[in-house]
C-alpha cells in the first residue's frame, strides 16, 4: 500500500497537469452544455443580450415579434458520474498506459464539474461494479475520489461493460451525466447502454493505444491478453499479418462507432501518448453546437 505522502503527491500532480485543460473546458463548453435547468417555471421576460438561447420561449416570441425567454425559480444541481474501467487491459500502453490517460480525463471532468458546482460520483468496474461512491460536491470530495481511483486494486482482471452498466442502471435513480471511461475491449454492451440512455446521458470515452491499431515491424513477438494471460507468438515482420491486424482493428473501431451512433450515444476517442484535452474540447464544442441548433 503506498504511503499517504506519495498518494497526495500523485493527486496534486494530476490536478496541476489537468488545470489548463479544465479552464479550456469551462470557458468554452462544459458549463453551457451541462448547465442545469430550472426546477420550476417562474415567468417569461424579454430577452437580454447574453441570455442562453435555449431558454427562448418561441411561442411568446412569435406572438410579440420579439424574443422572450423563460425564467425558472432555481437551477438544479447536476449529478456527474465517472464510470471507470479498472480491468487489467487498461495497463497497456507504449508511452503511457490507457489507465493513466483515463486518470487525466477523469480528473479534468471532475475539476470542470466542481467549477460548475455539480455533484460528482464514481463507479469503478471490471466484469462487475467493484466500487460505487454517491455524488457529492466540493474539491475535498473530488480529491478523495481521485485518490481512490488511482490506488484502487481491482478484484477481477476481466471486463464486462454490459453487466456493469446493467447494474448501474438499477443503482442510479436520478437523471445523471455518465462519462464511461474504458478501452471498450468487452463483449457487446449496446443493449444495456441503450437502456441506460432512456433516463441518463451516457458518454463513452474510448481509450486506445496506436500499437493496438497498427502493430509495428518488430520481428517475432509474444502478444499477451492482459485479462486472460493467453499468449500468442506472431511474426510482425510479415506485411500481410500487419495489414490484416490493421484492418481488423479498424473494423472493430468502426463497429463501435456505428453501434453508438445508432443508439445516439456520444463517443470520444482518445489515444494514449497524445494530448487528451483536444478530443474533449472537440466533443464539448460539437455537443454545444448540436444543442444550439436543436433550440432554433
Amino acid at each position: 500500500m503506498p504511503k499517504v505522502k506519495e498518494i497526495l503527491r500523485k493527486v496534486k500532480k494530476l490536478e496541476l497537469k489537468t488545470s489548463m485543460p479544465v479552464e479550456g473546458l469551462i470557458s468554452g463548453s462544459y458549463r453551457s452544455v451541462f448547465k442545469g435547468r430550472g426546477i420550476e417555471f417562474s415567468e417569461v421576460r424579454e430577452y437580454i443580450l447574453g441570455d442562453d438561447i435555449r431558454s427562448i420561449d418561441w411561442n411568446v416570441t412569435a406572438r410579440f415579434n420579439q424574443p422572450f425567454v423563460k425564467e425558472f425559480i432555481e437551477e438544479r444541481d447536476l449529478n456527474v458520474y465517472i464510470v471507470f474501467d479498472v480491468s487489467a487491459s487498461g495497463e497497456f500502453g507504449k508511452e503511457k498506459s490507457k489507465k493513466e490517460t483515463g486518470f487525466e480525463i477523469a480528473a479534468s471532468i471532475m475539476f470542470a464539474a466542481i467549477k460548475n458546482n455539480d455533484n460528482i460520483g464514481l463507479c469503478l468496474f471490471t466484469d462487475k461494479i467493484e466500487k460505487f461512491v454517491k455524488p457529492r460536491k466540493g474539491r475535498k470530495h473530488v480529491l478523495k475520489l481521485l485518490r481512490g481511483l488511482i490506488y484502487y486494486s481491482a478484484e477481477s482482471r476481466k471486463t464486462d461493460i454490459g453487466n456493469a452498466l446493467a447494474q448501474l442502471n438499477n443503482i442510479i435513480k436520478k437523471r445523471s451525466i455518465l462519462f464511461i471511461i474504458s478501452d471498450c475491449l468487452s463483449q457487446d454492451f449496446e443493449k444495456p447502454l441503450k437502456h441506460l440512455k432512456r433516463k441518463h446521458d451516457p458518454i463513452v470515452v474510448s481509450l486506445s493505444d496506436l500499437v493496438e491499431e497498427q502493430i509495428p515491424d518488430a520481428g517475432y513477438v509474444f502478444l499477451e491478453d492482459e485479462e486472460t494471460g493467453e499468449q500468442l507468438m506472431v511474426n510482425t515482420s510479415d506485411e500481410k499479418f500487419r495489414e490484416t491486424y490493421k484492418k481488423k482493428a479498424k473494423e472493430k473501431n468502426d463497429a463501435l462507432s456505428k453501434k453508438l451512433k445508432k443508439i445516439k450515444v456520444d463517443l470520444i476517442k482518445v489515444y494514449t501518448g497524445e494530448p487528451f484535452h483536444a478530443p474533449l474540447r472537440k466533443f464539448f464544442a460539437l455537443r454545444e453546437r448540436k444543442r444550439a441548433v436543436k433550440c432554433l
